[in-house]
């Protein structure tokens, strides 16, 4: 492809490298792992617009890399899933994460339109809210396709998405810590609670890893659990905002399959059923991280901040009171099943 001859990609791969390396290593300090290397990575991109010009000079090379990069990073993310390891959880595991993945995308989503959120934005922060924060929220995008004048919106809500699921995974990381006392739960239900509640990986961690070893692994199998509803989700949203948008159209209208989560579970079957050295696999879940850092670093360095400060209030409140929520019904699953 030319664009990797321009320099315009360039500019804009060495920006969002630096951002994502960055975002790694301020995101192993202590209390920024909460908030996660992707956020981070996010944020370093938005502060990049400081210096106008380079942005300008990289613009081509930064769209490039937020769309393919992206979904590079999510095929490689898929070496993360262990698939035995999800099975061995129970069907009790998987069957709580698709109640909460079916549960929260719709119920963020009819909230928030009825606050009059718009829908590409509902969609966006039902999906990072449901499944797994800014990866899902990246992973379902693509499937949202519009008009090439909406094509700016768009990447303006995906950026508020991002910043609704960080900020509010956060809160809810505090909170749940806070509470722990006050809950009098197993290490195994503590875990299930974070796994199930919180809304990125970061989170879940963090979250599961105050209630000690078996706590934490609980929370990672629980959270993995709901990464594992992405490919589906992504699949079925696309399918149905496609119906919805082409209401009254006589024109044949492509499905929208999203090939590269075919990917993203080939590369979890891979992980799990073809002996590879450890390090290698480590190595390569690391790279994902680094890839969709440059990737949420270019979505950064082409935010509106206008539209960031004054569009996204509404989806914040639909997507706390469905935080509140889910937070409140996993008290109660982990407590009568786990």
């Amino acid at each position: 492809m030319g664009i990797f001859k321009t320099r315009s990609f360039y500019y804009a791969f060495i920006l969002t490298l630096i951002c994502s390396v960055l975002g790694t290593i301020l995101g192993s300090l202590p209390y920024l792992t909460i908030i996660g290397a992707l956020v981070i990575s996010l944020m370093l991109g938005m502060i990049f617009q400081i210096h106008q010009p380079v942005i300008d000079t990289a613009r081509s090379g930064i769209g490039f890399i937020s769309n393919k990069f992206l979904r590079l990073g999510i095929i490689l993310l898929g070496f993360k899933l262990n698939l035995i390891d999800l099975a061995n959880a129970g069907i009790r595991t998987i069957l709580v994460a698709m109640i909460v993945v079916t549960g929260v995308i719709i119920l963020t989503y009819n909230i928030a339109r009825r606050f009059g959120v718009n829908k590409e934005l509902a969609i966006l922060t039902a999906s990072g809210t449901g499944i797994c924060g800014a990866a899902a929220v990246m992973g379902v995008s693509p499937q949202i396709k519009v008009n090439a004048d909406k094509e700016a919106q768009k990447k303006d809500d995906e950026v508020l998405a991002v910043a609704i699921v960080a900020i509010l995974g956060t809160v809810f990381t505090l909170i749940e810590i806070a509470i722990k006392p006050l809950l009098h739960m197993s290490s195994i239900q503590f875990g299930v609670m974070a796994g199930g509640s919180l809304h990125e990986i970061a989170h879940a961690i963090a979250t599961g890893g105050a209630g000690g070893a078996i706590s934490l692994s609980s929370a990672i199998i629980t959270k993995l659990s709901r990464v594992l509803m992405l490919a589906p989700a992504a699949l079925i949203i696309g399918i149905w905002y496609q119906k919805t948008e082409s209401k009254g159209s006589t024109a044949k209208q492509k499905l929208p399959i999203p090939w590269f989560m075919g990917g993203f579970i080939l590369a979890s079957i891979i992980g799990t059923f073809i002996p590879m050295p450890a390090d290698l696999l480590n190595g390569l879940v690391k790279l994902a991280y680094l890839v969709l850092g440059m990737a949420m670093a270019a979505l950064g360095m082409s935010v509106n901040f206008k539209v960031f400060v004054t569009s996204g209030k509404k989806a914040v409140l639909a997507a706390s009171v469905v935080s509140v929520v889910l937070l409140g019904f996993m008290i109660v699953v982990s407590k009568a099943f786990f």
